[in-house]
């Protein structure tokens, strides 16, 4: 296993060491959960970054580094939800979004088509992670000038979500129809 592999399975690793932070009772447990997703949520860049510029990719990496992010984003946003900081339609949209897209990455890797991140996927991506750390830090520190950056964050990754769901589909749906038939 390669260094862009482990540094994916140590994201997923976090993710249950980000819920029993989240979810215990020692002083400031949403901030230290905090820290543990920005650490969680850095490591997608890092692996990356290493996987293409060692030319450590792998069958392996491309399957599980998106079932990570997935994996981690859920966690958040599902807690988030059951701490009472968000509404659960919200996260029902971006969690269908996932699944949808992801069927379509597995319909079109089964057809030899790799169908890389839009820019509104990246847009999408990094507002849901802004949203959910400012979330777990209480809105910190827009909290002391009354601004709720935090629900502001979240409806515009909700919007992206959206669009680059849209977006993805309507340019990748000829994928639905190359399979051959029985």
């Amino acid at each position: 296993m390669n260094l862009a592999n482990k540094i994916t399975i140590f994201r997923v690793f976090l993710v249950p060491v980000f819920l029993l932070v989240l979810y215990s009772n020692i002083s400031y447990s949403t901030y230290i959960a905090a820290l543990i997703f920005i650490i969680a949520s850095l490591t997608d860049s890092l692996d990356g970054y290493i996987a293409r510029s060692r030319n450590m990719i792998t069958n392996f990496g491309k399957f599980v580094d998106p079932l990570a992010d997935k994996i981690l984003v859920s966690a958040a946003l599902i807690s988030l939800v059951e701490l009472g900081k968000i509404p659960a339609w919200v996260v029902v949209v971006i969690i269908a979004r996932e699944f949808t897209i992801s069927g379509f990455r597995i319909i079109a890797a089964s057809e030899g088509i790799t169908i890389a991140a839009s820019s509104l996927g990246k847009i999408k991506t990094v507002t849901q992670l802004m949203a959910i750390i400012l979330l777990l830090l209480n809105n910190f520190p827009f909290n002391k000038f009354n601004l709720p950056i935090d629900m502001i964050l979240l409806y515009i990754s909700l919007f992206f979500t959206v669009i680059s769901g849209i977006d993805y589909i309507y340019k990748n749906i000829s994928t639905l129809k190359t399979g051959t038939k029985k």
